[in-house]
């Protein structure tokens, strides 16, 4: 289900809400919980035991550990605890990527090993990361471990977070879990959140996925215009901002409005000063995830610059490899890779003087980020690798698949869809927090900036509804991790 669908915003919300509301405070959390799991079964009922058989398993390990801590068995609650990251990593393994895995040693050996018919469970990254999270949180006795299985359910199941993130901590929720008071003003700040990422989705993320699919769409990229190229490559660069920064508005703001207080997932990513910038502020709570469970306990950089170099090789392996089953992934992630090497060892970014020479590596850090989308959204076409088709678009932008300087059929999608690639590029920015900033304190501004935010949620709120209820089109990209 999507939470851009009529379905969602005007039959299962309301329900939800109106139950949850309406029931006693001991009974919310079944709620939650059953509306989670019908949630995650609208689409797929088939991955809903897929669900379920993680969130038992990692239930008894925990409470497995637990009890060895208590009789100081600890070598046998490692053991444990080891046992329970070897089961998550093998069901994401098995549902994701074991297919890739045996058409590599196709690859190498011949054919020698058959494909098996695995349909991707939806969210299955997500909820997994959560699972291993606090499985490791619970073997650093930084949490103990959740003894009702109803409350660790509704953790990992959690419908606003469950398919596309922000991946939660148990620690962020462990008290909510248990004892929690919605406001009214949470309320009313959920679902204005709500509304923010819907319009960041329906109107133009939406939009910006037409533009980019026709640019992406070419069968010859020798035929693909340079001009054309790059407006494909920018638009789905702001789609895919659009796509899951709204997301994660979705599932914050709903979050509040049932009293659990989800931590940002996006800090304007596209005014960032370097790559390391940039990853501070795109998908933070993966990359938080990262660091902590990867990066650091494999000895982060306090170490020697060889190790260093080693840890972040394989913390950029796994993100790669993390986002899909296919090279492209590998390479984008390792190209980042390559690119936060450079800037610790080579350019040290920190050090750069002056606004002209800052500025000039702000916009090589935004031109790197824009050809390592198009490697990113590269797709097995026409018989073509993923990487094969994301290299020639990259060559197509600099000209040098003897393509074309300009088509005029671009225009039309100029004349279309150049409003929503504006409005998306001024509100990629943080302008309007600067505006919040300065209309604070004054109170006219402050009575000016909250009408000016009550009508404009209304329009959109009014052009989402009309756009969905036509049939707009409505892909989701994370839906697919």
């Amino acid at each position: 289900m999507l939470f851009s669908s009529t379905i969602f915003l005007f039959l299962f919300l309301p329900a939800v809400c109106l139950l949850y509301f309406i029931v006693r405070e001991k009974y919310r959390n079944i709620v939650l919980l059953l509306a989670s799991l019908l949630f995650y079964a609208y689409g797929e009922p088939k991955f809903i035991f897929v669900l379920l058989t993680s969130i038992a398993l990692n239930y008894l390990f925990a409470l497995g550990m637990d009890r060895l801590e208590a009789e100081g068995r600890r070598k046998i609650r490692k053991t444990v605890f080891i046992v329970g990251i070897v089961v998550n990593v093998g069901i994401l393994f098995v549902c994701k990527y074991l297919n890739f895995t045996i058409t590599v040693i196709d690859g190498l050996f011949g054919d020698i090993l058959k494909t098996f018919p695995i349909t991707l469970p939806i969210g299955i990254s997500f909820y997994t990361f959560q699972a291993i999270s606090y499985l490791a949180d619970v073997y650093r006795k930084e949490v103990g471990a959740q003894k009702n299985p109803i409350d660790l359910a509704l953790y990992i199941s959690f419908f606003p977070q469950l398919i596309a993130g922000p991946i939660v901590r148990y620690k962020t929720m462990a008290e909510a879990l248990k004892n929690r008071k919605e406001n009214w003003a949470d309320i009313t700040y959920g679902v204005r959140r709500f509304l923010t990422g819907l319009g960041k989705k329906v109107i133009l993320s939406n939009n910006l996925s037409i533009v980019a699919e026709y640019a992406f769409g070419f069968d010859n990229y020798g035929a693909l215009p340079v001009v054309t190229a790059w407006v494909g490559a920018i638009s789905f660069s702001l789609q895919i901002y659009y796509d899951f920064s709204g997301y994660s508005d979705m599932a914050i703001g709903l979050g509040k409005i049932f009293g659990f207080h989800f931590e940002e997932n996006f800090r304007y990513p596209y005014a960032a000063k370097n790559i390391t910038d940039f990853w501070r502020r795109w998908h933070i709570s993966l990359s938080a995830w990262f660091r902590d469970y990867v990066y650091v306990p494999l000895g982060g950089s306090r170490v020697t610059p060889g190790r260093h170099i080693f840890n972040l090789f394989v913390v950029w392996c796994i993100t790669g490899i993390w986002h899909g089953a296919a090279w492209n992934f590998l390479a984008w992630g390792l190209c980042y890779f390559a690119l936060l090497i450079l800037e610790k060892f080579v350019f040290h970014p920190e050090k750069i003087k002056g606004c002209v020479w800052k500025g000039i590596y702000r916009a090589g850090t935004l031109i790197c980020v824009n050809f390592l989308w198009v490697l990113f959204n590269a797709k097995a076409e026409y018989g073509m690798s993923a990487l094969r088709r994301g290299a020639g678009y990259c060559l197509s932008m600099i000209g040098c698949n003897q393509n074309p300087l300009f088509e005029t059929r671009i225009l039309f999608y100029l004349q279309e869809y150049g409003w929503f690639l504006l409005a998306a590029l001024f509100t990629c920015t943080p302008v309007l927090p600067k505006l919040k900033e300065w209309c604070s304190g004054r109170k006219a501004g402050e009575v000016l900036w909250e009408t000016a935010a009550c009508v404009g949620l209304a329009v959109v709120l009014m052009a989402c509804v009309a756009n969905l209820v036509i049939g707009s089109h409505n892909p989701f990209i994370y839906f697919n991790f």
